[in-house]
C-alpha cells in the first residue's frame, strides 16, 4: 500500500516521508473525520508536532480537508479533484451529537457554476442525529 500512497503524495508534490505515508494510510482507512488528537492516539510513539504539520501539509496540498467543529478540526481524505489552490468537497459534512461522529455526505452536495470568478472553498455543515444512532434508539 506505502507504493501506491508515496505515488499520490507524489502527484500533490508532497515529499512522501514515512510519517506522511502512515498519516495517509490511517485516513485512508477512515470511515469518518477524524482529530488531530485521535490521531495522536493511534501514533502514540510519533511526535505531536510532526503529525500536526503534516496535517497542515496535506490541507495546503489538497489532500485532506479540515472540517471545523465544535473548536475542534477533523480531517478527512480529500477527492482526487483537490488541489493546493482548490479544494473541491462540495458535500454535506454531518455531525451526529450522539456518537459524536463527523461523515462527509456525497448525495448532498453543492452545485456551483463558476462564472468570472474562482471559489476555492466551500463549508457546507450540518448536526443532527445519524442513520445508526436513530436505528439503535438513541436520540
Amino acid at each position: 500500500m506505502s507504493k501506491e500512497t508515496e505515488k499520490k503524495l507524489l502527484e500533490k508534490n508532497t515529499n512522501p516521508t514515512s510519517m506522511r505515508i502512515l498519516i495517509y494510510d490511517f485516513l485512508e482507512q477512515q470511515q469518518t473525520a477524524v482529530s488531530l488528537t485521535e490521531i495522536e492516539n493511534y501514533f502514540d510513539k510519533a511526535d505531536r508536532i510532526t503529525i500536526y504539520r503534516t496535517l497542515k501539509t496535506f490541507e495546503e496540498k489538497g489532500i485532506v480537508h479540515g472540517i471545523q467543529e465544535n473548536n475542534t478540526t477533523r480531517y478527512m481524505l480529500c477527492h482526487d479533484g483537490c488541489s493546493e489552490n482548490t479544494h473541491k468537497d462540495r458535500h454535506l459534512h454531518f455531525y451526529c451529537k450522539v456518537c459524536k461522529k463527523t461523515t462527509c455526505k456525497e448525495d448532498f452536495s453543492i452545485p456551483v457554476k463558476e462564472v468570472g470568478y474562482r471559489i476555492d472553498e466551500v463549508r457546507f455543515f450540518a448536526k443532527g442525529i445519524c442513520e445508526n444512532c436513530l436505528n439503535e434508539g438513541l436520540q
